[in-house]
């Protein structure tokens, strides 16, 4: 039976959204850098790719014109490979590395890259409008669905009863995991420094100017948090009907609008070997799930116990959790609800203090999981996720 192996990943730092590094480089470019060190880091030539498979929550290009097949040829992979965009929405990249092993497994390609990105600062600005436009039926029958991502995290918070003060300690847990990660060198491996032009705007002149930079580290953590900082800042979401008590999320304790890529290379099990490769990882299946659109943060309640019964597995068998961090306050109820040890789970840090490029999250999170689940010895790590619309996503991939 055919098995498609992870062999190599790669990435970009990730830039805050709008001020930060890349706020003037394009979903290509970062698409086609991820794309270009992961292909190289496996050791095989740039025509042996034989498609590109790239998740993204907001395609970008003319008309929106197939990301993937943009980062393609950005990434210097010759015309004769083709490429295939994915949107579900945060679990695009996840999906994208899951279908790149599904075009592997069954229908015979040796060679494919799975990946995602995300350049909020350029698809979310005074040029486009940030919400798609609503049907006209689906707004009568599920209003919910064109709900903002911060509304649903209150209705979770107040529906379940999670905490502001739970959050809080959540989102201060993952800013010091992540700056303990980043001083052991923990994300290194997966990381390739990206030069860039980045964009300065004069709040007294409103004049722009522009410098080169060379991002070589994820700009999001803030080692300086502390609990006390966290109460202070004002919830972002201004009640409406459907919250009836005081909002809970803030910028302290939610994800951060960020840009970058990631990108796997992904190979049939056999031909790795003949190449004498030692894969990161064995992708081993996906399930995915539905829940109401209002509540879409939980949505790894439902996905990951059908992805645990498909392999006739249990959560004491997972070695290592990743579950993404787009609101402390539906990680803590889909901890919970799943019985997942805290210390198993997002072991250095997450969305809320490295960043979320919302089509790179899931790639970034396999890769992660893959490197740190050898690092700890494990069999097997699972990487999940909510995703926009009220879904979940769940991934399993055994530790090579």
């Amino acid at each position: 039976m055919r098995e498609a192996v992870i062999v190599s990943t790669a990435r970009t730092p990730i830039g805050k959204a709008f001020r930060g590094a890349f706020n003037e480089t394009q979903a290509q470019a970062l698409g086609g850098h991820a794309i270009h060190h992961a292909v190289n880091r496996a050791g095989v030539e740039l025509h042996e790719v034989e498609d590109v498979i790239y998740g993204t929550a907001s395609q970008q290009g003319s008309s929106g014109f197939n990301t993937a097949r943009q980062c393609a040829l950005r990434a210097g992979l010759p015309v004769s490979v083709g490429g295939q965009s994915v949107d579900r929405q945060c679990a695009s990249g996840m999906v994208a590395i899951a279908t790149a092993a599904r075009q592997i497994i069954v229908d015979g390609i040796d060679i494919a890259v799975g990946g995602g990105g995300e350049s909020i600062s350029l698809v979310r600005n005074e040029h486009r409008n940030t919400y798609r436009s609503q049907d006209p039926w689906l707004s009568k029958h599920y209003p919910a669905l064109y709900m903002s991502m911060i509304e649903t995290a209150e209705i979770v918070a107040e529906r379940y009863g999670v905490s502001r003060e739970a959050q809080d300690a959540y989102a201060l847990n993952s800013q010091v995991r992540t700056a303990a990660a980043k001083e052991l060198g923990r994300f290194d491996d997966e990381i390739v420094p990206m030069a860039s032009t980045i964009k300065t705007v004069n709040k007294d002149t409103g004049e722009a100017s522009y410098r080169e930079i060379l991002l070589e580290q994820d700009e999001g953590n803030r080692p300086e948090t502390t609990l006390e900082g966290l109460k202070a800042l004002k919830p972002v979401f201004k009640n409406g009907q459907q919250i009836k008590r005081g909002a809970c999320i803030t910028a302290g304790n939610a994800s951060q609008l960020s840009d970058g890529a990631s990108a796997s290379v992904l190979m049939e099990a056999k031909a790795a070997s003949r190449r004498g490769l030692s894969p990161l990882g064995i992708y081993r299946g996906l399930a995915v799930a539905g829940c109401s659109p209002d509540e879409m943060g939980i949505g790894p309640v439902f996905a990951v116990p059908k992805l645990l019964k498909q392999h006739q597995l249990k959560v004491d068998d997972i070695g290592l959790w990743e579950l993404n961090e787009a609101f402390a306050v539906q990680v803590l109820y889909c901890r919970d609800q799943l019985g997942i040890p805290d210390e198993l789970l997002n072991v250095n840090g997450g969305s809320i203090s490295i960043g979320h490029p919302f089509g790179m999250s899931g790639a970034r999170m396999v890769g992660h999981a893959l490197i740190e689940g050898k690092r700890r010895g494990v069999k097997y790590v699972v990487c999940t996720m909510c995703a926009g619309g009220g879904m979940g996503a769940a991934a399993l991939f055994e530790v090579a």
